[in-house]
C-alpha cells in the first residue's frame, strides 16, 4: 500500500500509515439492504405503535378505574376478565420490548461497549437487536454494532459474507478488519477514508513514560470509517505505527469496561480504554480523570477502575485463548516456537546429529548470506537460495520436464538426443540451477503436502468439513501452524491446538510419520510471501474474502508477482490449478504450460472470470456444496473444485477495478483468488492490502505483517525460464549427442581412481578413509562423479548437509577430499577448481558410468560404426558393466540429493539402448538366443522399458518356438495389469501372434 503521512501542526509523521480501503461503490447500499431496513421499520412501527394502539381501540383500559372492593373480588370470572388479564400481560411484554429497542438503539448509536440487558427479555431483546440492526444497516451506524449484533441471518463459515459485527464475533477470526471492508455490503458501506488524525504535540523524541504523565485513550466509534486499530492509535498519538506493541504491552489481558480483554490477536472495541506511553500526544487523550473535567463522570470512574489493573501480572501469548478478549483478530501473528523441552526426542536427536557433523539448526538456505545489493549469495542468486519451497517446486518441475524429454527422445529420437543427457546449462542458467539445488527443501514440501492431505483425510473420516485457512506458517524448527478464519474445534490427531483456538499445529516429528493418502489437496492456493521472525508465511490466496492488492513500484511488484506465479505453478502441495496472468508473465508459461495461461488485457480477464464465476456458482449449487472446501472432502474427485488464481500486475482502470471487486466479493467460496497490483494503493474492494518496498520488505500494517519478501527478480526469472526452455521435449536440440565426458577406453587409458556406481558402490585405487568420515567422503565423491561439469561448493554442502552447515566445516571436508584423492604424477591435484569456483575432478578419476557412456558412444558413433566386430565387442563390454541400479547399497538417510537428479531416468534408458543395440547386432546374424540374453540383461535394470519387451517378442518369434512366444505374451499381459498392454505392444502381438487374445489364458 502506498506510504502516507499525516499532517499536523508539528509536521508529518514518518513511516507507513494505515488507511481504509476504498469501498466498492455499488456495495454502499444495496436494494436488499433497503428492503431489509424497510421491513424492519414496518415491524418496529407495528410492534411499538400498532400493538398499543390496537389494545387501546379493541380492549381499552384493562385495569379497574378505582381501588377494587370486596364485592369486585367476589364477582363471577367472565371471558372479559380473561381478556383483561391477557391484555395486561401483553402491555407488560410491549413495555419490555420497547425498553429493549431503546437500549439497543442507544448502544448501536453510541458504539460504547456491549448493550445493557433487560431482565427476563432474552428472546425479546434478540428480536429488538436484529430489527434495529437491519434498520441501521443502510447507514454508517452499522459499523459500530457490538458483537452481539452480528449474523443477521448470514453464515460467515459458509460464505465469508458476515457483517462487521460478524467479523468481530468470530473467535480468533483472522483478518477481522479486512473481512469488514470487503466481504459485506454493510462493511463496504462504512469503509470511508478515516478522518484526519489529531494534531501531534512535540514528544521530544522520548518513548519512555515519565512519572506523573500517565495518559489514557478511549476508543471511539467508527463514525463512518472502519474500526480503530492499535497501529492507527500509535500513528496518531506516538508518531509511529510500529509502536503499537508498546500500547499492547501496557494493556494486554487487562479487563475492559465491557468485561473483555485485549489479546495480541484482537480488535480494539469502541468504549475500551488504553493506557498510553508518557510521550503520547493529541487532543483525544486524557490525563488522570481528576485532571480531565471534560470527560463524563462515568468515563472518569472507568479510567479509575482500569488504572487499578495496571500492575497485575501479565500473561503470555500462550495463555490467550477461550476468553472474550480473544474474539477479534486484527493481525496475522507469528506462531510461538516450541521450546527444546517441548520437542520430541527425534527433534533433539536430529539437532544433536547436526551439531556433531558441524551443521547449523537452520536450513541450508538460511545459512547462506551475501550482498543484498548484488542479489547474489556466495556467487549464487540470493532470491532462489532463500526460497526453499519455490526452489523445490522449480527443481521438481525441471526434473519432470527433463525426464519427459529423455523418454520422448528414447521413443521418438527427438532432436537426436536418444539415451543422452540433457544440455548442460551455462552462465546465468547454471548459476540459477545451482541456487535451486542449494535452496530447495524437497523434504519440507513433501511433509507439507502429506500433512495437509492427512488432515483432509482425517476430517473426512470424522465427517467434518475443512476449516477455512487464511495462512500457514512454517516455523524454524519445522513445525506447521495453520491459522484459521475462526475456531473449528479440536483438530484430529496428531494435530494439536496451537497458541489459541484459531491455530492448529503439527509438529515436524508427527508429520514425518504421515503416509501417502488418496485425497485431494485441501489448500492448493497456499503460496509463500516471505519470512518473519524465523517463520515462513504462506498466504491462502483462494480464501481471501475479496481482492489482495499489492502496491509499490512496478519493478518491485514484478518480483513478487513472478515469485507467486512460479511457486503456484510448480508447488508440490496442489493437484490441478489454473493460474491466469495479466499484464506480465507471458515468458513464464514454459514453467507449467498446463497451469499457466496469459491474457492480453483486463477486458479479456473480466469476460473470462464473469463466465467462470457463474459456472462455479451453478456447479456448487447443483452439487449441494456451500463452498469448494466441502467439495474437496469425502467422495469428491481430485480434479474437481480446483482453484483459479488471478494475478493482475497492471493496475486496472476505475471501472474495471469495480467489476473485479464485484466478482471477488464471492470468490473465496468459489475457490477463486485475486492478486492485483496498484501504484497508488487505492483499489476498490481490496480486502487485504500489502506494499512491497525497494528494500524488499512486504508490509501490511492492517494485517500486522512486516516480512522479508520472497522475490524472483527479472534476471533470475529469465535464467530459470531458460532452464525450462532448454529442457522442452518438443524443442529440437542443437547440442552434440556425445556425452559431456568421454574416457579413454583403451588399455593406455587406465584411470588412477575408478569408482563403481552402477550397482554396489566400490572405489578402486584409494585407501578407505577414517571410519567416521568415510560415508561423507564417499558421498561427496559420488556427487562429483555424476557432475563432471563441476559442482559449486554451496551445492556440495547443501547436498551433504541438507539442514545447513558452517563454511569452515564445508571447507575442511573439501580439503580432506583433496588429500584423499591425491595428485596425478605431474603433481596436479585430482580435485581442482574451475574459473567459476566450481569443484571439478581430473580425468584420471573415472566411474563405471563414464565408461558405460563412452563405450556406447564409441560403438554407435565412433569406431563401431564402420566395424561390426568392434561394435559387438564394445556393446558386450558395456552391458557387462551393468550390475544393478545406481548406488544400490547406499545407506538410508543419505544421498537425498539424488531426488534432484534425473540419473534414475538416464541410466535405465542408456542400458535399454545398449541392450537394443546388442540385440540388433545378434539378430543380424540370426543369433536369436544371444539377442534374448542381451535383452533380458538390459531388462534387469530397465524393466519398464516398452522397447525392450517389444524387441524381446521379436527375438522370441525369431526362435520359431510358438509356445515360448505364447508364454511371453501371457507374462506381458499379467505384468500390464488393469491398465492393459501399450498400443504398440498390442499391435506387435497382433502381427506376430494373431491368436494371442484367445490363446494367452490357455498358455498361462
Amino acid at each position: 500500500m502506498a506510504r502516507r503521512t499525516t499532517s499536523s501542526s508539528t509536521g508529518s509523521s514518518p513511516g507507513p500509515r494505515n488507511r481504509t480501503p476504498q469501498p466498492l461503490p455499488r456495495r454502499r447500499r444495496t436494494f436488499g439492504d433497503i428492503v431489509k431496513a424497510f421491513l424492519a421499520f414496518l415491524a418496529l412501527v407495528v410492534l411499538l405503535v400498532g400493538v398499543p394502539g390496537a389494545l387501546v381501540v379493541s380492549v381499552g383500559w384493562p385495569l379497574p378505574h378505582g381501588a377494587p372492593s370486596l364485592e369486585w373480588l367476589q364477582q363471577e370470572i367472565t371471558v372479559g376478565t380473561f381478556i383483561n388479564v391477557l391484555t395486561v400481560i401483553v402491555w407488560f411484554a410491549w413495555a419490555q420490548f420497547t425498553a429493549c429497542v431503546l437500549i439497543e438503539v442507544k448502544a448501536a448509536l453510541s458504539g460504547v461497549g456491549l448493550p445493557g440487558r433487560v431482565p427476563g427479555a432474552g428472546p425479546s431483546q434478540l428480536l429488538a437487536r436484529q430489527l434495529v440492526a437491519a434498520l441501521l444497516l443502510v447507514g454508517a451506524a452499522a459499523a459500530s454494532f457490538t458483537p452481539g449484533l452480528s449474523q443477521l441471518g448470514q453464515s460467515l463459515d459458509g460464505n465469508q459474507r458476515g457483517t462487521v459485527a460478524a467479523a468481530q464475533q468470530t473467535p480468533g477470526g483472522l483478518f477481522g478488519q479486512q473481512q469488514e471492508q470487503a466481504a459485506s455490503s454493510a462493511a463496504a458501506a462504512i469503509a470511508e477514508q478515516a478522518a484526519n488524525a489529531a494534531s501531534h504535540a512535540d514528544s521530544g523524541g522520548s518513548h519512555a513514560a515519565k512519572d506523573g504523565d500517565t495518559k489514557y485513550y478511549r476508543i471511539q466509534p467508527p463514525e463512518g470509517r472502519h474500526h480503530d486499530s492499535l497501529w492507527e492509535v500509535a500513528q496518531r498519538h506516538l508518531g509511529d505505527g510500529r509502536r503499537y506493541k508498546e500500547i499492547y504491552e501496557l494493556n494486554k489481558d487487562r479487563t475492559q469496561p465491557d468485561g473483555s480483554k485485549l489479546s495480541e490477536a484482537s480488535l480494539i472495541r469502541p468504549g475500551w480504554i488504553l493506557e498510553m506511553p508518557g510521550d503520547a500526544h493529541g487532543g483525544e487523550l486524557v490525563e488522570m480523570p481528576d485532571e480531565a473535567p471534560q470527560v463524563s463522570e462515568q468515563v472518569q470512574q472507568q479510567i479509575h477502575d482500569y488504572a487499578k489493573t495496571g500492575d497485575q501480572q501479565q500473561g503470555g501469548a500462550g495463555q490467550q485463548g477461550g476468553g472474550a478478549g480473544d474474539r477479534d483478530t486484527a493481525h496475522i501473528h507469528v506462531p510461538q516456537q516450541r521450546h527444546s523441552s517441548e520437542r520430541g526426542g527425534a527433534d533433539q536427536q536430529r539437532e544433536q546429529a547436526d551439531s556433531e557433523s558441524g551443521s547449523n539448526s537452520g536450513s541450508a538456505a538460511e545459512s547462506a548470506s551475501g550482498s543484498h545489493d548484488s542479489g547474489f549469495s556466495f556467487g549464487l542468486p540470493e532470491a532462489l537460495v532463500g526460497a526453499p519451497l519455490l526452489a523445490a517446486g522449480l527443481l521438481g518441475a525441471l526434473g519432470r520436464r527433463r525426464r519427459q524429454a529423455l523418454w520422448q527422445s528414447a521413443l521418438g529420437a527427438v532432436g537426436g538426443r536418444r539415451g543422452m543427457e540433457p544440455p548442460v546449462p551455462t552462465g546465468s542458467a547454471a548459476d540459477a540451477q545451482d541456487a535451486l539445488l542449494v535452496g530447495a527443501d524437497p523434504e519440507g514440501v513433501r511433509l507439507l503436502d502429506l500433512s495437509l492431505r492427512g488432515l483432509a483425510a482425517a476430517l473426512a473420516a470424522e465427517s467434518r468439513p475443512l476449516p477455512t485457512v487464511y495462512a500457514a506458517w512454517l516455523s524454524g524448527n519445522g513445525d506447521l501452524h495453520l491459522q484459521l478464519a475462526q475456531p473449528a474445534g479440536k483438530p484430529p490427531a496428531p494435530w494439536q491446538l496451537g497458541q489459541d483456538q484459531t491455530f492448529w499445529m503439527l509438529a515436524r516429528t508427527d508429520a514425518e510419520r504421515y503416509e501417502d493418502v488418496d485425497t485431494a489437496a485441501p489448500y492448493p492456493g497456499l503460496v509463500s510471501l516471505g519470512t518473519m521472525d524465523d517463520s515462513r508465511l504462506l498466504l491462502n490466496l483462494e480464501s481471501v474474502p475479496g481482492i489482495v492488492s499489492l502496491s509499490g513500484s512496478a519493478s518491485d511488484r514484478a518480483g513478487v508477482f513472478a515469485s507467486v506465479a512460479a511457486e503456484l505453478a510448480t508447488n508440490g502441495w496442489s493437484d490441478r490449478m489454473t493460474i491466469t496472468l495479466v499484464g506480465f508473465g507471458q515468458d513464464l508459461t514454459p514453467l507449467a504450460p498446463n497451469r499457466l495461461r496469459h491474457l492480453d488485457d483486463v477486458e479479456a480477464l473480466v469476460e473470462t472470470m464473469e463466465a467462470e464465476t457463474r459456472q462455479r456458482r451453478g456447479a456448487l449449487g447443483a452439487a449441494g456444496h456451500d463452498s469448494v472446501l466441502t467439495g474437496r472432502t469425502g467422495p469428491a474427485q481430485h480434479t474437481r473444485w480446483a482453484p483459479h488464481l488471478v494475478l493482475l500486475a497492471a493496475e486496472p482502470s476505475a471501472e474495471d477495478a469495480v467489476k473485479l471487486a464485484e466478482l471477488a466479493a464471492d470468490a473465496s467460496r468459489l475457490g477463486i483468488g485475486y492478486l492485483v497490483g496498484t501504484e497508488s494503493g487505492d483499489l476498490p474492494g481490496a480486502a487485504w492490502e500489502m506494499e512491497i518496498t525497494s528494500q524488499g520488505k512486504l508490509l501490511a500494517p492492517l494485517l500486522g505483517l512486516e516480512l522479508d519478501a520472497q522475490l524472483l527478480p527479472v534476471a533470475q526469472q529469465r535464467a530459470v525460464v531458460e532452464l525450462f526452455v532448454e529442457a522442452d521435449p518438443e524443442r529440437e536440440s542443437t547440442n552434440s549427442s556425445a556425452p559431456p565426458f568421454l574416457v579413454d577406453i583403451s588399455e593406455q587409458g587406465r584411470p588412477a581412481v575408478y569408482a563403481r556406481l552402477v550397482g554396489p558402490y566400490e572405489i578402486i585405487g584409494l585407501e578407505t578413509p577414517d571410519g567416521e568420515r568415510s560415508p561423507l567422503m564417499h558421498e561427496a565423491l559420488a556427487l562429483l562423479l555424476l557432475h563432471r561439469e563441476g559442482v559449486h561448493p554451496r551445492v556440495l554442502s547443501s547436498a551433504l548437509w541438507p539442514r545447513g552447515v558452517t563454511d569452515d566445516v564445508r571447507d575442511a571436508l573439501v580439503e580432506r577430499l583433496r588429500g584423499w584423492l591425491g595428485n596425478d604424477p605431474d603433481g596436479t591435484g585430482r580435485l581442482g577448481t574451475d574459473a567459476s569456483g566450481r569443484l571439478t575432478l581430473a580425468k584420471s578419476v573415472v566411474s563405471d558410468l563414464d565408461v558405460l557412456r563412452s563405450l556406447y558412444h564409441e560403438a554407435t558413433q565412433g569406431k563401431g560404426v564402420n566395424s561390426r566386430v568392434v561394435r559387438g565387442r564394445l556393446l558386450t563390454d558395456a552391458l557387462v558393466l551393468v550390475r544393478g541400479p545406481l548406488l544400490a547399497d547406499r545407506p538410508s538417510g543419505r544421498y537425498g540429493w539424488l531426488t534432484h537428479e534425473i540419473i534414475d531416468a538416464q541410466l535405465p534408458l542408456l542400458v535399454a539402448d545398449i541392450g537394443l543395440a546388442l540385440s540388433a547386432f545378434h539378430l543380424e546374424k540370426d543369433r536369436a538366443e544371444k539377442a534374448i540374453e542381451a535383452l533380458n540383461a538390459a531388462l534387469g535394470s530397465a524393466p519398464e522399458d516398452e522397447r525392450l519387451w517389444n524387441e524381446l517378442l521379436r527375438a522370441t518369434h525369431a526362435t520359431g518356438d510358438g509356445d515360448r512366444l505364447k508364454r511371453l505374451a501371457a507374462d506381458l499381459v499379467a505384468r500390464s495389469g488393469a491398465r492393459g498392454l501399450p498400443p504398440r505392444t498390442e499391435a506387435l502381438l497382433d502381427e506376430l501372434l494373431p491368436t494371442w487374445r484367445s490363446g494367452v489364458a490357455a498358455a498361462g
